[in-house]
This record gives C-alpha cells, sequence and structure tokens, in this order.
C-alpha cells in the first residue's frame, strides 16, 4: 500500500554563496502569515558592507514576519509557536566556534559537539514547520588554514547530522534546485 503525502515539517536547504538558498528557503513559507525568521548574522561595527548585506535581507522578508537574532537556535526550535526559518547555520556554527574558543584550541572543545547535539536533538523533536538554510562546504577544496578546515568539518558535520533528522533536503547550486531527500 502506497504511503499517503506527508508535507515536510523540516526543511534544510543547502547551497553555496549566491545559490539562491535564503530566497528558496523564504518561498517555502507564507508571506502573509506570521513567520518567525532567526537570522543568526551579528552586525559587525564599523563593517558597512557587511550592515547593508544584512539590511537587504531584511527588507526583502515579508511584513508580517518577525525577524529574531538569537545565538540560542535550539531553543527557539524547541519554542514552536509557528514557522520558523534559520538562516543561516554557517554564521551560527562560526559563532558557536567563537564563543568555544575553537579557533585557539589544538582540538575542538567538546562544547562544540554539545551546542551541535543540542540543535539537532531540538530539531528532531520540532513541533512546528522549521526551514534551516546552511552553505554546503563539502564541494571544495582542503583549505589551507587550520581554522578553514575546523570550519569545513564542523559545518559539514552539523549539515550532516540535520540532514539525517531532517523531511526533505535541497541544495542549490547556480539557482537551480535539487532535491536530495
Amino acid at each position: 500500500m502506497p504511503r499517503a503525502y506527508r508535507a515536510p515539517v523540516i526543511t534544510l536547504v543547502l547551497g553555496g554563496t549566491r545559490s539562491g538558498k535564503s530566497g528558496y528557503a523564504e518561498h517555502l513559507l507564507p508571506a502573509d502569515a506570521p513567520v518567525r525568521y532567526l537570522a543568526t548574522a551579528a552586525r559587525r561595527p564599523g563593517d558597512a558592507e557587511w550592515d547593508a548585506r544584512l539590511d537587504a535581507h531584511r527588507a526583502r522578508r515579508p511584513a508580517a514576519w518577525e525577524t529574531v537574532e538569537s545565538p540560542d537556535v535550539a531553543a527557539l526550535v524547541r519554542a514552536g509557536g509557528g514557522p520558523l526559518l534559520v538562516d543561516d547555520l554557517a554564521t551560527w556554527i562560526t559563532g558557536v566556534l567563537d564563543d568555544t574558543g575553537a579557533w585557539e584550541s589544538p582540538v575542538v572543545p567538546p562544547a562544540v559537539g554539545d551546542r551541535v547535539s543540542a540543535l539537532v536533538d531540538a530539531v528532531a523533536a520540532a513541533p512546528g514547520r522549521v526551514v534551516l538554510v546552511s552553505a554546503e562546504v563539502g564541494l571544495g577544496v582542503v583549505p589551507a588554514t587550520r581554522s578553514g578546515r575546523v570550519f569545513r568539518d564542523e559545518l559539514g558535520a552539523l549539515n550532516a547530522a540535520l540532514a539525517a533528522v531532517a523531511d526533505e533536503v535541497v541544495l542549490l547550486v547556480a539557482g537551480l534546485t535539487l532535491r536530495l531527500k
């Protein structure tokens, strides 16, 4: 007997720089209904170009959406309360690596794994619709620096763990969508 179609609850949208991943993720949610948009990128004092990028993202969001800026993604996922869009996990993991001193440590501190596990567990048990945006870093060259390799490895592991619990996973390349799961 064929299984009945069930709309995805958890969607992971992966892609490279300027692939269209954020725009695609935004179109998965209703423009005329309340959505919590968790922006993980922090403002950088004195960086006007970065601020302009953040402002452009904010300006294209529908008026009915609420922008939340918080590093505690797991708590917001657990809280439920309507659709949640998290954009993006590459900046989130960068903050986790910053907070835990991973850049200077000879090994990645266990606190990184703890934060990742908390997020994956929250997503797996999410009480409602969650769309997650993340950079795909597994298609490039091996970074020349330790910090580049730590970032690539930790984000790659996070993406894999989230893909395992997501209902749907898509990859955007050059604005084109490839359904992975």
